[in-house]
């Protein structure tokens, strides 16, 4: 629902700057002379091309299209997730018959680390280590005794999905006891995070460790952003 209703307020703007830009073209062209009465101005040129994305395509059904559209939003919130700092860019936009549809939609956006730690759940906590890693804290269960443990790996991209595999996890105890619960409790701090609330068609490319959270950047072609 979210995003239907962004790109619906999008298409309204839309209407209303082409309707601006007709005005202001009527305006020019009354207070200004044709260029080239003297023969003097610049002659089309046979056969020239015209710019990809300029021109509607062919079999444009009964309906709106745009070259490009863009988004820029502080906040989204979309299919029981919340993303900041949300960049949007579509191309060949047609709303119709069939929905909103993008031939092209590229996505960035972050996810705020408190998302990826609500997934973990039993307080855990999420965060920027340093040097491109994330890192987690949380409590977790193993051999009968509560530990806090304390996890740290790089962010990487695995079958469309956020993934932070520990590559060093501290229990704040002897060495011996971090060696011999290692490989239980990796799984209870690995990171396996979809990205959440935007239109189905894209696919995660990207991903880095900000301050702020994880910047993602996502692709997809004829996504369909509405019905």
């Amino acid at each position: 629902m979210g995003w239907t209703r962004i790109w619906e307020w999008l298409i309204g703007a839309a209407g209303m700057l082409v309707v601006l830009g007709i005005a202001a073209a009527v305006l020019w062209w009354a207070a200004s002379d044709p260029a080239g009465r003297n023969g003097d101005g610049p002659s089309p040129v046979p056969g020239a091309a015209s710019p990809v994305g300029t021109v509607p395509p062919e079999d444009l059904p009964d309906g709106v299209w745009f070259s490009d559209v863009s988004l820029d939003a502080g906040s989204v919130a979309a299919g029981g997730s919340l993303l900041r700092d949300v960049r949007a860019t579509g191309q060949d936009v047609v709303s119709g018959p069939g929905g909103l549809t993008a031939a092209r939609l590229a996505v960035e956006a972050t996810v705020p680390f408190d998302v990826v730690a609500g997934e973990l759940g039993d307080g855990a906590v999420v965060g920027a280590a340093g040097g491109g890693e994330a890192r987690v804290v949380r409590t977790v269960e193993a051999f009968g005794r509560e530990l806090r443990v304390t996890a740290t790996g790089t962010v990487e991209v695995e079958a469309g999905r956020l993934v932070v595999e520990p590559r060093s996890i501290d229990f704040g105890g002897p060495g011996f006891l971090s060696d011999a619960t290692a490989a239980v409790v990796r799984r209870l701090v690995t990171i396996e995070h979809d990205v959440e609330g935007l239109p189905e068609g894209l696919v995660l490319r990207d991903v880095a460790v900000r301050d702020d959270g994880f910047r993602v950047s996502l692709r997809g072609e004829d996504v369909r952003l509405g019905p």
